[in-house]
C-alpha cells in the first residue's frame, strides 16, 4: 500500500503556488508529482487552512450488526442453512444487503457453521470421481 506524500513537500508545493504565483501545473512539475495531487493539496489548503493527508484505511463497521446479529444468529441456530441461502434471507425478510463474504465472516466469527453428517456424504459417490479421473 501507498504512502503519503511528505508534509514537507506539500508545504513547498502549496507555497509555490500561493506565495511564488506558479500555477499547479509548474509546481506539479518542478517537484515530480501529478498536477491532479498538487491542485488537490491546494484545494485542501484554501478550503481547510491545511495539506496534510486524509486517513488511510481504517476500520469499516460491520453490516451485520445490532438486530441483525441477533436474528440471523437465531437462525442460525434453528435449521439448516447455506451461505447464499443467507444472503438471500437477509436481503428479504431483513431488507439488508449483504454480500456472501460478509455473511461467510460473520457465520465463521460466530462458529456457526454447518457441516453435512455422514449419510449426506454418500449422496455425492466420491468413488465415482476416483474412477473418472483414472480414465483419462
Amino acid at each position: 500500500m501507498g504512502r503519503p506524500y511528505s508534509l514537507d513537500l506539500r508545504e513547498r508545493a502549496v507555497a509555490a503556488v500561493e506565495h511564488e504565483g506558479m500555477s499547479c501545473h509548474q509546481a506539479a512539475e518542478r517537484f515530480g508529482v501529478a498536477p491532479s495531487t498538487v491542485i488537490t493539496w491546494v484545494g485542501r489548503f484554501r478550503k481547510e487552512g491545511h495539506f496534510q493527508p486524509g486517513q488511510m484505511g481504517g476500520h469499516k463497521p460491520r453490516a451485520i450488526s445490532g438486530e441483525h446479529h441477533a436474528w440471523l444468529v437465531t437462525r442460525c441456530k434453528s435449521r439448516d442453512f447455506t451461505l447464499r441461502g443467507l444472503v438471500s434471507e437477509l436481503a428479504t425478510v431483513r431488507d439488508l444487503k449483504v454480500d456472501y463474504r460478509s455473511v461467510w465472516e460473520f457465520v465463521h466469527a460466530e462458529g456457526l457453521s454447518f457441516k453435512k453428517n455422514s449419510s449426506a456424504r454418500g449422496a455425492g459417490s466420491p468413488g465415482r470421481w476416483k474412477k473418472a479421473r483414472s480414465v483419462g
